[in-house]
């Protein structure tokens, strides 16, 4: 596939901050691909919505998303089901969906994908009727996730000290997931409900997730004892959760969750409202995704 015209939707406070030199390479790439390019900055939350939408009505080729998983997840939901391919320039904190792609997280090799031309529709999720294009979650996670909103420092380093503190405190929860048919009544720490694999830096909370399977993975967590979070942490990065006690996974295409009382959740770590009935479903192939290279089959 070829393009024309691509519009880059820079959002400058994802991860460590802009650098006016951002503008420069993304001209000159273009400029050596025979591709016209368009500049535009987020000027607040939902403006990359907008942006994206905006780029879909006007009939642009390619729209990236220039920041972390919350810029991704706007741009996504303006391009959604449009037909209009999606790219991702990682600049964020964690760059989960970017991390899973095999996405580089230079910005140089990362603009490289365009000499690719490799697209695949990839698989998005529907979670109360919003959009999550990589991990969403509820109880732990999505209370981390509100607190970490409102830290003017952001970073693994600044979320794995946060989580440290809040983690003694945090209490369980009663949940009752209905999945494929079967009722499972439990007491989870966090559940996450996964399009691709991580959270991002490489923390895999469903290693065996793929973005084009038609299938979300559930994953239900136990509150870890202290002594072997460190254990479980490495399981985590390694990619080998799936091994822990603490750990109960499925795959399906949709699934209902009913808390006892509202709780904290997120979308692709954008904090969202306290809810207590969740509807979560598959999306097949709704989203155009340029790619590194061949995307394979368990990604």
């Amino acid at each position: 596939m070829s393009f024309t015209n691509a519009l880059f939707i820079i959002n400058k406070f994802s991860g460590g901050g802009y650098r006016p030199e951002v503008e420069g390479r993304i001209i000159e790439q273009c400029k050596a691909l025979d591709i016209e390019s368009t500049i535009a900055f987020t000027q607040s939350r939902g403006h990359a919505i907008e942006l994206a939408h905006l780029a879909a009505e006007q009939k642009f080729d390619l729209v990236f998303a220039v920041g972390g998983d919350g810029t991704v997840n706007e741009v996504a939901q303006g391009l959604v089901n449009t037909g209009v391919t999606m790219g991702i320039l990682p600049k964020g904190s964690g760059n989960g969906l970017a991390r899973h792609l095999g996405i580089p997280m230079s910005f140089r090799r990362a603009l490289g994908v365009l000499r690719k031309n490799q697209v695949r529709a990839i698989d998005t999720l529907s979670v109360n009727g919003k959009l999550s294009v990589n991990v969403s979650g509820i109880g732990f996670d999505g209370y981390i996730a509100g607190l970490f909103a409102n830290k003017a420092k952001r970073g693994l380093a600044g979320y794995a000290k946060l989580v440290l503190k809040e983690f003694i405190t945090f209490q369980p929860f009663d949940a009752e997931v209905t999945v494929n048919g079967e009722v499972l009544k439990a007491k989870p720490f966090l559940i996450a409900v996964a399009n691709s694999s991580q959270f991002g830096n490489n923390a895999r909370v469903a290693p065996r997730a793929s973005v084009s399977d038609q299938l979300m993975d559930l994953c239900l967590i136990k509150k870890v004892p202290l002594a072997q979070a460190p254990g479980f942490a490495g399981k985590m990065f390694t990619g080998q959760l799936a091994h822990s006690r603490f750990v109960e996974m499925r795959q399906t295409d949709r699934l209902t969750i009913e808390l006892d009382k509202p709780m904290a959740y997120h979308i692709d770590g954008e904090a969202m409202s306290a809810a207590s009935s969740f509807d979560v479903l598959v999306q097949p192939a709704s989203l155009n995704m340029l790619l590194p290279g061949q995307i394979k089959k368990a990604s």
